[in-house]
């Protein structure tokens, strides 16, 4: 009888321990289920289209020599920032799988993905030749002021459609760190540029710029 009775409560504490330990810590194929499995696939998927067909296009235009990862906007800091993110994801899927659930923000974060990409890449296409990775401190003659496109409604809307691509992947996996980041970092980097960069601008172009930026926006929010 005692023998039995040991047996059952043997058996109890078991379970008790077996539901304790799925509950902290889930199966692997509970964290890597089909949620994952399709946000982690359309982030990856973003981020090799958007690389690969920028490599195409600018290849296309400028020839293959004059694209390297540096001007593709892979650098160190954004390796970095896309581990990080990646890390964000699987550590909360981990310990707060019903954060990742909420498939309206994922998926207004999967349309933002898609207009940015539509909208830098019509930026490429638009402005032909006079786009370029590396901003020109020199005048050449390819190097053209473009107001037609895209250009009519913003300055600079290969910025803007980075800006939202990029915050757009961090809120299509429902990484709430991660988004705050990247818009705060892309943010400040083209608010740091865009002055830079239009400094040459205004010697190239003269007054023809001045009059297009005081009608034009710059495309990134509160940079004039």
């Amino acid at each position: 009888m005692m023998s039995f009775l040991e047996q059952i409560l043997g058996d109890m504490k078991n379970e008790v321990s077996g539901l304790m330990m799925y509950s902290c810590c889930p199966p692997f194929s509970e964290i890597f289920g089909y949620t994952a499995c399709r946000q982690l696939s359309q982030m990856f998927l973003a981020v090799l289209f958007f690389h690969s067909s920028e490599y195409v296009l600018v290849a296309a235009i400028h020839g293959r020599s004059s694209v390297n990862l540096s001007s593709l906007l892979i650098s160190k800091a954004y390796v970095f920032a896309m581990m990080f993110a990646l890390l964000e994801y699987v550590v909360e899927i981990a310990l707060f799988p019903g954060l990742k659930e909420y498939w309206w923000i994922s998926n207004l974060g999967l349309v933002m993905v898609i207009i940015g990409e539509i909208t830098r890449k019509l930026a490429i296409v638009t402005a032909g030749q006079a786009f370029t990775h590396l901003i020109k401190v020199n005048h050449e003659e390819q190097h053209n002021l473009i107001t037609h496109g895209v250009y009519r409604f913003v300055r600079h809307p290969s910025y803007t459609g980075f800006l939202i691509w990029s915050v757009g992947t961090q809120i299509m996996l429902c990484n709430p760190i991660s988004t705050i980041g990247f818009a705060i970092v892309v943010w400040r980097f083209f608010a740091q540029r865009i002055p830079y960069e239009e400094f040459f601008l205004r010697q190239f172009f003269g007054s023809e710029y001045e009059e297009y930026a005081s009608k034009t926006p710059s495309g990134i929010p509160f940079v004039k």
